[in-house]
């Protein structure tokens, strides 16, 4: 079967295989008494058929079987699909009670992008589907609803992350060497979930299982087949890989020990408010510093009107770059004349400018210039302008990266612990019984 590139919004031929049933019976008997299908759970007023569960569990052996991961036995692999199936169902479930709706052009869109990334036309990557014995319009439901989960995560836990100076000073502070250096870590992980309200017996108990994996994986067994066979995990089925990251990408339990562990090194369990974990450091790399080309330029900005048309705008600045040219002072003429109030006061002095820093038509002529070069007049959707650039140089912008990526690292440590505390209460609050 051929490889579907992830998008933001599924891997393609490995969605969730979702469908909206009604209430029904256990079982659908024909006439002569022979099984059509059976409810394996119910999920407040849904069901999740047995069709279900073996199409999925289908999807996720040749996954299994794709990594060269040893395949767990069935009753596990089977109790982790299930819950899989039931957090999906839920999501789907608050989607619609939130109002949440995908509609045609959207979902149409995503197939698109879906296609493309495969390098094939819709059409084609139909027929592929097709080929491979998938049902299109199902296909398209699953993306549908995949669209919708996002939607929701969205909505209900990206919008309450804020992220603080504060917080970014105080990571950069902790952690400068790590990020600064761009260093990446390729982990899996493991989570021993306990239960809310749990007693000291039963942690105990918890913290004794997840000890005993630990002493598993160190002797030998492999770390991908425990996390599929005993992890409570979101990535579970991943055979608890979390991939690639960056230090402050990654979950704030499991940050310190990361850094501790030599590759290969699995740590001890670590306690947070969902379980016990453990995280494998399977290996690491570095990164490079940030260079960029800064111009320092400033500028004289006119502004045509209902009593000065373009024509007449381009002549006045014209004018001025004449002046300028014979020896008049810019800054003189920029106090004097232009119309971008916050820099004339400084002599239309724009400061130093990073690249993307001005609207592209500014931009294109300011990289044109040599340093000292006066711009003949030129427009741009701000007005007329001429244009002097005063210098460039080779800058170290690792700072400013770093606190640009350092932000966005806590935001999405946040968006995960988030997401997977949402998950859990949601999970808690539901009715779900399960008929396996």
């Amino acid at each position: 079967m051929f490889r579907i590139d992830p998008l933001a919004i599924c891997t393609a031929l490995c969605l969730v295989m979702l469908g909206v049933h009604p209430p029904a019976i256990a079982a659908d008997i024909t006439a002569d008494g022979r099984l059509l299908d059976r409810v394996v759970a119910l999920v407040d007023e849904e069901v999740i058929t047995r069709s279900e569960l073996d199409e999925r569990l289908r999807e996720v052996r040749t996954q299994i079987a794709s990594r060269g991961t040893a395949m767990p036995p069935n009753e596990m692999l089977e109790r982790q699909v299930l819950e899989n199936l039931v957090v999906e169902r839920l999501q789907i479930q608050e989607a619609r009670r939130l109002g949440i709706r995908v509609d045609d052009f959207t979902l149409s869109d995503a197939m698109e992008r879906i296609a493309a990334s495969n390098q094939l036309t819709l059409e084609e990557f139909r027929d592929r589907l097709v080929a491979d014995g998938v049902d299109f319009a199902r296909f398209r439901e699953q993306v549908r609803n995949e669209i919708a989960i996002d939607q929701l995560r969205r909505r209900q836990v990206d919008s309450r992350i804020q992220v603080t100076d504060q917080e970014v000073d105080d990571l950069i502070a902790s952690e400068r060497g790590t990020i600064s250096r761009g260093v990446e870590y390729h982990i899996a992980h493991i989570l021993v979930a306990v239960p809310e309200g749990a007693t000291t017996e039963i942690v105990r108990s918890v913290r004794e299982r997840a000890e005993t994996l630990r002493a598993r994986a160190l002797a030998g067994e492999d770390f991908a087949t425990l996390a599929l066979s005993e992890s409570d995990g979101q990535q579970a089925l991943e055979g608890g890989d979390l991939g690639w990251r960056n230090m402050a990408q990654i979950p704030t339990v499991l940050a310190r020990a990361v850094s501790l562990l030599e590759p290969g090194g699995v740590s001890e369990p670590l306690r947070s408010p969902s379980g016990f974990h453990l995280v494998k450091l399977i290996d690491r790399r570095g990164g490079d510093r940030s260079f960029v080309t800064q111009t320092h330029a400033r500028h004289i900005l006119m502004k045509p009107s209902a009593l000065l048309a373009d024509e007449e705008v381009e002549a006045r600045l014209e004018s001025l770059r004449t002046r300028i040219l014979a020896g008049e002072d810019f800054a003189e003429l920029a106090r004097a004349n232009s119309e971008d109030k916050g820099s004339a006061m400084r002599g239309g002095d724009l400061g130093w400018a990073d690249p993307g820093s001005f609207v592209p038509d500014f931009e294109a002529m300011v990289d044109r210039l040599e340093e000292g070069e006066v711009s003949a007049p030129f427009p741009t959707p701000f007005g007329w302008h001429i244009v002097q650039v005063l210098d460039r140089r080779e800058h170290d912008s690792t700072r400013e990266v770093l606190r640009s990526r350092a932000r966005e690292f806590i935001r999405e440590r946040k968006r995960e612990e988030e997401y997977d505390l949402w998950l859990r209460r949601l999970r808690g609050e539901a009715f779900v019984e399960y008929r396996l």
